[in-house]
């Protein structure tokens, strides 16, 4: 709605004025300004004494000067009119609060190099996804929730420092320097939202969480496979779907799939397969006995490994030896050893026949961060899936969010400004931090949940630029002469 307001406003008849339909030069007189004074006067100074509230009034006062003698250079109506909305666009960023002075104090920078664009480009106005329009808006959505403390000598303050300087650099390059510096920009988020060792820890931990869940769903269908034809106790079975594949996957995690101890669990569920299987002949029973100490040792390791022990853990084994003694006396047909041997070579080389499995809900709790961090998660809320109805057009929100973006959290009841840091690769998991160093550890579905609910809402849901054009427009209407005076 505004660009179209904007848009028509370009467009409509006036004296020297001409619908911005293709590329254009500047002028020569205008072309000669630009060139002279590539910043407000005194940028350079003010940037040197350290950006401070009263340093962005001055700035705005000088950008205004600015473009007063810009447009005084203009020598057609449309020039004219492309100087002052930028000037009304920036003034309006230049003085958005929510933004660390330091950082407007760059902002301002862009003026002149973003001016050049918008008399070059026209889509700069019809396009939202203009490469300078886009950097503006990513670099004031990222800064917007620090305070002037905390981003002052920061990295991402130092990191639009040098993005300013890069396009001031290459003053020819039009839109293709905004979309590298863009691209850099984004690679520089990726580094930057988890470089702090407790935000990398959770994400790592994150990352172990949803990669030990799919390796679970994997196990657990090979293991199906393997025992389709295979007479097997249902208590096995059920120990083995539920139990033993997640002491795989997360051995596998912890470890990695070839590491000895997770080869030894492989091969535990094999044994375990033969051991319950009937013993008709002498020679198995006494191998039974010999292998059975080794056996139940490996099963209680892996039971530990998966915080299970006590009596707990007991109470698993008992069910097992149980069933091993009934079957020590079973005259049924024993299971071949073929197969056995052909279910343990299929459990080692699983992985390499992996695909990239469907994963639905991931078993997200505190226990299972906790088990994989080793230390207390209490600064960590995990936020699981609790089967809340969501709209598909919800989910396909909750997928799109842009890491570095500002949110404010509704949770339980208290409301945490939070900052978007991370989702997983398979986008099933995602992390906001807060500037107390909590985490919210969230699930795809619940976070679309928050998103429906209006429990999670984005403080910037329009961007810099668009706010910028709406407040331009408003000054416009209130004061259309301005435009070619």
């Amino acid at each position: 709605m505004v660009l179209g307001q904007l848009l028509q406003l370009l467009a409509q008849p006036a004296p020297g004025l001409f619908g911005l339909s293709a590329p254009a030069r500047p002028s020569p007189a205008l072309a000669h300004a630009l060139a002279l004074n590539p910043v407000p006067a005194g940028a350079s100074g003010v940037v040197a004494q350290g950006g401070g509230p009263q340093a962005v009034v001055q700035l705005v006062s000088q950008a205004r000067k600015q473009s007063t003698e810009l447009k005084q250079k203009a020598e057609t109506g449309n020039e004219k009119v492309v100087v002052e909305v930028l000037a009304l666009m920036f003034q309006s960023i230049l003085t958005e609060e929510r933004i660390p002075p330091a950082v407007r104090v760059w902002f301002a920078r862009l003026q002149v190099p973003v001016l050049r664009v918008a008399l070059a480009e026209p889509a700069f106005f019809s396009n939202p996804d203009h490469p300078a329009r886009k950097l503006i808006d990513r670099m004031g959505a990222c800064a917007m929730g620090f305070d002037a403390a905390a981003i002052n000598g920061s990295a991402l303050e130092a990191e639009i420092r040098r993005i300013v300087q890069v396009i001031e650099q290459y003053p020819e390059t039009g839109s293709r320097v905004f979309q590298l510096v863009y691209d850099e920009f984004e690679k520089f988020l990726s580094r930057f939202l988890t470089e702090k060792q407790t935000t990398a820890r959770v994400v790592s931990v994150a990352q172990q969480v949803e990669q030990k869940a799919v390796l679970t769903i994997q196990y657990t269908i090979e293991l199906r496979n393997l025992l389709r034809d295979v007479p097997v106790r249902d208590e096995i079975r059920e120990f083995l779907f539920r139990t033993w594949a997640e002491v795989l996957a997360l051995s596998a995690v912890r470890h990695g799939a070839q590491h000895a101890d997770t080869v030894a669990y492989k091969h535990a569920a094999a044994n375990l397969v033969w051991a319950v299987s009937a013993k008709p002949k002498r020679s198995d029973r006494a191998r039974l006995i010999q292998n059975l100490p080794t056996l139940l040792r490996q099963l209680r390791q892996g039971l530990t490994l998966m915080g299970v022990d006590g009596a707990a853990q007991n109470a698993q084994i008992k069910v097992l030896t149980d069933t091993l003694a009934d079957a020590f006396q079973s005259k049924t047909a024993a299971i071949p050893q073929a197969h056995l041997d052909a279910m343990v070579e299929r459990l080692v080389n699983l992985e390499d026949l992996m695909g990239d499995a469907t994963l639905g809900e991931v078993p997200l709790n505190v226990e299972n961060v906790e088990m994989l961090l080793g230390i207390d998660a209490s600064s960590i809320h995990v936020l699981a899936d609790n089967g809340a109805r969501v709209d598909d057009a919800m989910l396909a929100w909750a997928q799109e969010l842009q890491p570095g973006a500002w949110y404010t959290l509704d949770h339980n009841g208290g409301a945490a400004h939070v900052q978007y840091i991370w989702q997983s690769q398979r986008n099933q998991l995602h992390l906001f931090a807060a500037v107390d160093g909590r985490s919210y550890l969230i699930q795809l579905h619940r976070l679309a949940a928050y998103l429906q609910a209006g429990l999670l809402v984005v403080q910037d849901a329009e961007g810099l630029t668009l706010r910028a054009t709406r407040a331009a427009l408003a000054k416009l209407d209130a004061n259309p002469e301005r435009l070619l005076g």
